[in-house]
């Protein structure tokens, strides 16, 4: 999995698996698509991704979270329930703000 940090007035958390990265998903007139240029960050284990959220979810951040292991590990530390995900192509994504 890859996160990245960007630092805004409030930080947005990019998280995606990797082997998702680069690549678009499209249904009907919905677009995923899962950019370097966005996405690319550090690579991380399970336990480092879920440490960074707790972290970031206490400071108010917004999370952009892509993928099947990304997403549970998002639904494991409690920032995200099973109702706010969905999918494109099979793919599960979500959007949380916090």
């Amino acid at each position: 999995m890859f996160v990245r940090i960007i630092k805004t007035y409030r930080n947005i958390i990019a998280i995606c698996d990797a082997d998702l990265l680069g690549k678009k998903f499209e249904e009907g007139k919905f677009l995923l698509d899962v950019k370097e240029s966005f996405f690319k960050g550090e690579k991380t284990s399970e336990e480092e991704l879920s440490d960074i959220i707790k972290k970031e979810s206490i400071e108010d951040s917004t999370f952009n979270i892509i993928g099947e292991k990304s997403v549970n590990v998002a639904l494991k530390t409690g920032i995200l329930s099973e109702h706010e995900i969905k999918k494109i192509q099979g793919i599960p994504f979500a959007l949380v703000l916090i």
